[in-house]
């Protein structure tokens, strides 16, 4: 069976709810496994300055932002950076890298723990080292896919291995990978460089839409609502399925880099202009596919800023920038400055907590190996997945299935490939 990493929009949650509720705090900061034992002693009792999402990768800022002490963070298959309050924190695991305790920005005592493949510390050189390697960030104010467009389009790598290079688009993984390129219309082995700009627009419109997606729901669920009326249940289109969701065709698989690769034989064009090239139309003038969590008015700075800091650090011109750029929001005159904050904060806030999401994948029949919430640790997922086992119960004490969920498919080899 595949391995699955955390994706992109699972780390920009991590990252949301750290800044939201630990962010200007200090923490005493122990290794309970050891292994990051002296990372731990150089960031304890300094302030938790910032948090930056880059694509998979996570960076935690700690003293003075000035000179500041860097732990870089990639999950890998499993990891989890959770809160608990301090009453009810499980023993630390064998895989606890790092525990911070002391007080959240309500003053209540948490419990904070990590485990994850990667935990790195260092000065700012570690950050600018390991985000020049990065590419562009769906789900970041300061994206730019010009620059991203100018790569894909002068390379001669395939469109599916291009999706999964970290240094071209950073964030998404093998599930979103099959989904964009179905609802673009275009074969995972076209070329780059025979790529349309309309098409490459349509990948980036469904690449920045579908992680979107993920952020706000915590869930990768990629079916647009009339198929979802049309087949209850159904959360993926073709991903791990012999039959794609949309127009039931067949479904190819085979390996591209050592990672399952998928592709409708009816849906998706091996040319490089084909069908859905029109599907950057059907949404809107061709401008919209840059549009969501861009700030082409902003300078490149100010989304930056906005990424590790949120918007506290901004000054007024510029949220208010970033509002009516991004969102179209024009806040009157006179608005404070922590109204402008809370109401910036708000529109990127996810739409669905990390509790919940839990629920709606123990209901839809999800696998933790396949897609788990990174915000939450083995033993929250786990409570989780008791309630809701206890609330299907019937009188009798079985267990009712839940209503409109199909199991995924099991991956079936399938001839020609």
């Amino acid at each position: 069976p595949e391995s699955y990493m955390v994706e992109g929009h699972s780390v920009h949650r991590v990252a949301h709810r750290h800044r939201t509720n630990l962010v200007g705090g200090k923490f005493k900061a122990t290794s309970p496994n050891g292994r990051f034992s002296a990372g731990a002693a150089m960031i304890t009792t300094l302030t938790f300055a910032a948090i930056e999402a880059v694509g998979k990768n996570l960076f935690a800022f700690f003293g003075d932002m000035s000179s500041p002490h860097v732990v870089h963070v990639h999950f890998g298959m499993s990891g989890a950076w959770s809160i608990h309050p301090l009453s009810s924190a499980p023993p630390p695991t064998p895989t606890t890298r790092l525990r911070l305790e002391g007080p959240d920005n309500s003053g209540n005592p948490v419990v904070v723990d990590l485990s994850a493949m990667t935990c790195n510390y260092g000065d700012i050189s570690l950050y600018n080292e390991k985000r020049a390697k990065l590419g562009e960030d769906p789900l970041r104010a300061d994206v730019n896919p010009e620059r991203l467009w100018g790569k894909v389009s002068a390379s001669k790598k395939p469109i599916g291995a291009l999706l999964m290079d970290q240094s071209y688009f950073t964030g998404p993984g093998n599930i979103y990978r099959a989904e964009i390129l179905l609802k673009a219309g275009v074969h995972p082995e076209v070329k780059g460089i025979d790529l349309t700009r309309t098409k490459f627009d349509s990948i980036w419109y469904h690449t920045v839409d579908l992680l979107r997606r993920g952020y706000e729901s915590g869930s990768i669920i990629t079916v647009d609502e009339e198929d979802q009326k049309r087949k209850p249940g159904l959360r993926r289109y073709i991903y791990n399925s012999s039959k794609c969701g949309k127009c039931g065709g067949r479904v190819e698989s085979w390996n591209m880099a050592g990672r399952t690769c998928y592709a409708c034989q009816n849906c998706q064009s091996r040319e490089g202009k084909g069908k859905g090239d029109d599907v950057v139309k059907e949404e809107g003038e061709k401008k919209k596919v840059h549009e969501p969590f861009n700030s082409h008015c902003a300078k490149d700075d100010v989304g930056t800023r906005l990424e590790r800091g949120g918007a506290k650090i901004l000054t007024i011109p510029e949220i208010r920038n970033v509002l009516s750029t991004t969102y179209g929001v024009f806040p009157s005159r006179g608005v404070k400055k922590s109204e402008l904050v809370e109401m910036l904060n708000g529109l990127r806030a996810p739409k669905v907590n990390a509790f919940d999401a839990a629920r709606e994948k123990v209901s839809a029949g999800e696998a933790r190996n396949v897609e788990h919430v990174a915000e939450l640790s083995a033993v929250q997922a786990k409570d989780v997945k008791g309630e809701m086992k206890e609330g299907l119960r019937t009188p009798k004490g079985k267990i009712r299935k839940p209503l409109n969920v199909k199991p995924e498919r099991k991956k079936r080899k399938l001839e020609g490939n």
